[in-house]
């Protein structure tokens, strides 16, 4: 049986809901918390109690113990320092899996704050995202974004600097600038590349907790194991516990 971790700090009964659902699916769960959930007991859920349930769940993953973790309601700092350490990754480069209300699926990055800062970072991103892409059966183009249209160039050099770097980067890896027009390229493109990290998480959070969207989490595509980062605000928990589970790393 695949067995995937999932940490449970606030709102645990939102975990062990998705817990459930994923149980009921044939996946192993184990959940990591500072205390214990009450709950009858069901079969293929156990529960770690720990004073650090970030540090435990990671511990657990590098050493094998589990398929793959997803973070669940875990503090972000804490569980990404501690995944950082413990890979020995610099940085980590995350990549979300999301869905319109529509049924659109497609590839979003970068989605982090500090990530996609760069042209060489994007190109990056564009690379994982394909081999991703390819995983999951996922459309492989991509559509870059940027702060504005061309005909912008010169009202503002923020926005002239995103619209050079998107025109690079579309010249380097042969995909299409799509310009501000995300509404054209959600739907006829499998990856999305955000101007940086704050308008991609931007677009994360607008689609998914104002828009009727759906979040499979946001997989970590630049360490050894299986990580899906998620949004401790997101109610699609159960999504990422089936894409660890896809997404594992054979034990």
């Amino acid at each position: 049986m695949v067995t995937i971790g999932i940490g449970a700090s606030g709102d645990p009964q939102n975990v062990l809901w998705a817990a459930k659902k994923a149980a009921a699916q044939g996946i192993g769960i184990v959940i990591y918390t500072t205390e214990e959930i009450p709950d009858p007991e069901i079969s293929g859920i156990s529960m770690h109690v720990s004073k650090t349930p970030e540090t435990t769940m990671i511990d657990a993953l590098v050493k094998n113990e589990i398929d793959g973790a997803v973070r669940g309601t875990l503090p972000a700092n804490s569980t990404l320092r501690h995944l950082r350490e413990q890979t020995g990754a610099g940085h980590l480069e995350r990549i979300a899996v999301l869905e319109t209300a529509g049924g659109d699926r497609f590839l979003l990055a970068p989605v982090g704050i500090d990530e996609g800062w760069t042209v060489g970072s994007k190109l990056d991103l564009i690379q994982k995202a394909k081999a991703l892409a390819r995983q999951l059966g996922i459309d492989q183009s991509v559509g870059i974004l940027s702060g504005g249209r061309l005909g912008d160039v010169g009202r503002n050099p923020v926005v002239d600097r995103s619209l050079a770097d998107a025109e690079l980067l579309a010249r380097i890896c042969c995909e299409e600038h799509k310009e501000i027009l995300i509404e054209e390229v959600v739907g006829s493109h499998g990856i999305v590349i955000a101007p940086d990290g704050i308008s991609g998480n931007l677009i994360f959070r607008t689609l998914v907790l104002l828009g009727s969207g759906k979040s499979y989490g946001a997989p970590v595509v630049n360490i050894g194991v299986t990580f899906v980062d998620t949004s401790r605000a997101s109610p699609w928990l159960e999504n990422a516990i089936s894409l660890a589970a896809a997404l594992r790393t054979p034990r």
